[in-house]
């Protein structure tokens, strides 16, 4: 059976509430990067806006971030990216009182009634995660052609060759159109390219290396070195690996700094708000986000995406959002940062994106 998104009900706009809502109120911006004192903040949902009598959808959304009434639509903009005079809209209720209305259940994702009682109700270990498995197979295969795909990488997929083999036959396959990461996934990615090892241990025996601690360090030198990362590859007659899969299919990859992050490899950002602009000109275009063994990038990529994404022709589609993780903490954390459309899968990553390549017949 072929994949179907869930269809998208809209509001119905003729009801009592919507018809006798007020215009939401805007308020211009008094200073650079700062919103009136009551400014409306955006949440992960769709969220319309009363403007001239009419119901506006913020077509791009983002967490936290402030809606500006700007050429006829609602934009919503980072607090740090408002000019001075930016028409912000404010208020704080969210059921039209104030012209403003969030509409969490478009996709008729709310559970029907409950017990109040009931075992097993979150996620965790001791949860049966096939039936995600089968929907991510069948989610894959529909997005390859329709969609886009943003995979958020920890650096344990580069400790296992046969992780790095499995999400470099995604990448070859199709599955992938974005890689948000740190420098340590592409480092020691690409260690295990050049020297066979991932933080000097052997990616194939496990065995560490002698003066295998120098191996990341002359990774990145030699990166360096020959000037980028496609000149290494080039160069040092790389043919194997997340990172050289990207540059051979075009794949793009964004990979943001951190405080501890050694070298780095030359195309990681180390401004952070580089980072962050870089990290959502992908996340704009996602129509599935998987995150896995990453908890602060993970975090910080959900607080970036929205549960809907509307399409060039105006349909409101689902954005489907994976958190993979050995910990239940990173998995539960995730929700308790907001991104509360976030499906959690308790495994170890490396076994996952292995199955995940055998599902996809690769």
């Amino acid at each position: 059976m072929s994949f179907q998104l869930r269809t998208y009900y809209p509001p119905d706009f003729q009801e009592e509430r919507f018809q006798n809502a007020p215009q939401a109120r805007m308020e211009p911006a008094p200073f650079d990067a700062v919103a009136p004192l009551d400014f409306h903040a955006m949440s992960i949902f769709p969220e319309y806006f009363k403007i001239k009598g009419k119901w506006l959808l913020a077509k791009d959304s983002r967490m936290d971030c402030v809606p500006v009434y700007e050429n006829g639509e609602i934009v919503v903009r980072e607090p740090r990216l408002l000019k001075k005079g930016d028409l912000v809209i404010c208020g704080r209720t969210e059921n039209c009182e104030e012209g403003i209305f969030l509409y969490a259940d478009g996709f008729r994702e709310t559970a029907g009634k409950k017990d109040t009682f009931a075992f097993r109700q979150g996620r965790s270990r001791e949860t049966a995660f096939s039936k995600d498995y089968d929907e991510i197979y069948d989610l894959l295969r529909y997005e390859k052609e329709h969609g886009y795909v943003v995979w958020v990488m920890g650096p344990a997929f580069a400790f296992d060759s046969d992780a790095r083999n499995a999400f470099s036959k995604i990448i070859a396959g199709g599955y992938a159109d974005a890689v948000l990461a740190g420098n340590a996934l592409a480092t020691h990615d690409l260690e295990g390219a050049y020297l066979h090892t991932a933080l000097g241990q052997n990616i194939y025996t496990q065995e560490s290396q002698p003066l295998g601690h120098y191996n990341h360090l002359d990774t990145i030198n030699r990166v360096k070195y020959d000037g980028s990362i496609p000149e290494f590859i080039q160069k040092e007659h790389i043919d194997n690996g997340i990172i050289y899969s990207c540059e051979k299919y075009h794949v793009p990859y964004v990979l943001a700094g951190s405080i501890r992050a050694d070298g780095p490899l030359p195309p990681v950002y180390g401004n952070v708000y580089e980072a962050q602009d870089a990290m959502r000109a992908q996340v704009r275009k996602a129509t599935t986000v998987i995150c896995m063994a990453t908890m602060l990038h993970t975090i910080a990529t959900g607080n970036m995406t929205p549960s809907y994404r509307v399409l060039p022709d105006g349909t409101v589609r689902q954005v489907y959002f994976y958190c993979v993780d050995i910990s239940e903490f990173t998995v539960n954390k995730l929700a308790d940062r907001g991104s509360l459309a976030a499906h959690g899968i308790v495994t170890n990553v490396q076994d996952f994106i292995v199955n995940i390549s055998k599902g996809l017949g690769l």
